[in-house]
């Protein structure tokens, strides 16, 4: 990756960052779900409630990473068909 790609946005940084934005999300709804399960006292509630904080949590977070990853890859596409002419 050129300097100059960076500079003049011809190479997009953000998906990058998305993949690590990805990870924190993922384990943030992770503690959340333990938290959940562990935090006030171990009850059948709180366990089925944390259990499918995580399931719908992971879920969620993946479908909205990659919904942002499929933007730039649009992109991608479109800078590809516009050298090719």
């Amino acid at each position: 990756m050129k300097m100059s790609d960076v500079l003049f946005f011809d190479k997009m940084l953000t998906p990058i960052f998305i993949n690590v934005v990805y990870w924190v999300l993922l384990a943030m709804v992770l503690l959340g779900g333990l938290n959940s399960i562990f935090g006030g006292g171990i009850t059948f509630s709180g366990f089925i409630f944390g259990l499918i904080a995580i399931c719908i949590g992971a879920f969620l977070v993946r479908v909205w990473c990659e919904l942002m990853l499929v933007m730039f890859k649009m992109n991608e596409a479109l800078q590809e068909i516009r050298k090719k002419q």
